[in-house]
């Protein structure tokens, strides 16, 4: 087990991946002062998908897996609240909850993802990118959009948060992803989810809904 520290943790209904930028507007006072403590301080605070709970008023229990986070640009309004943009760092994993602040922290321990060399890899890099491709592509042509994304990555860590974050899969299924023990397990799940996505797109296009914003038929994000 490596070492433990202590992590201010902002629970979302959305799943952030390392690499992934995060826009938000701070509005509650738990998370302006913890938000201002952390930019204050350059520390990181952990975003998680909540479980069970809300994401603005009440408590809020999170996954046990989650990304750290550091502020990139940060703007202070006139009535205390902020905008701020961050981007994701590294996986957590949460040991225990504590509640000695207005706002939720942990005991959590860093989460790095093993497997990076495993021979599976590149098998499933090799496969899924086309079908990613394939993918991206029909969904512009049936949303009537021009494809914005650059191009697809050739690393396997770097293709499995494309992926993830590009791809509007369920959160709980992005989380599913986020937790997976190794990199080939994560490109696995990814593959998977990918083959019911592109499913969905097929069947959406052949009821006869092309040129529509095709986001509104998957599960919501």
């Amino acid at each position: 087990m490596s070492d433990l520290y202590k992590l201010p943790l902002f629970p979302l209904e959305t799943v952030l991946f390392p690499g992934m930028v995060l826009p938000l507007h701070i509005f509650e006072p738990r998370y302006r002062l913890m938000i201002g403590r952390c930019v204050a301080e350059n520390k990181p605070f952990g975003v998680t998908l909540i479980r069970e709970g809300r994401e603005v008023g009440g408590p809020a229990t999170p996954f046990d897996v989650g990304t750290t986070a550091y502020v990139t640009h940060y703007e202070r309004l006139d009535d205390g609240r902020m905008n701020i943009q961050a981007v994701g760092y590294q996986r957590f994993r949460i040991h225990n909850l504590l509640q000695e602040k207005p706002y939720l922290e942990a005991m959590v321990e860093d989460f790095p993802i093993e497997g990076i060399d495993q021979p599976g890899v590149d098998t499933l890099v090799a496969q899924l990118r086309p079908m990613l491709s394939e993918y991206l592509a029909v969904l512009a042509s049936a949303s009537d959009v021009e494809e914005t994304f650059n191009e697809i990555p050739d690393d396997g860590m770097a293709l499995a948060y494309f992926l993830s974050i590009l791809v509007p899969f369920p959160m709980k299924d992005k989380q599913k992803i986020l937790e997976a023990s190794d990199l080939q397990a994560m490109l696995a799940i990814g593959q998977e989810l990918l083959k019911r996505e592109m499913v969905l797109l097929d069947h959406m296009i052949r009821l006869g809904y092309p040129n529509q914003d095709t986001s509104t038929f998957f599960s919501p994000n």
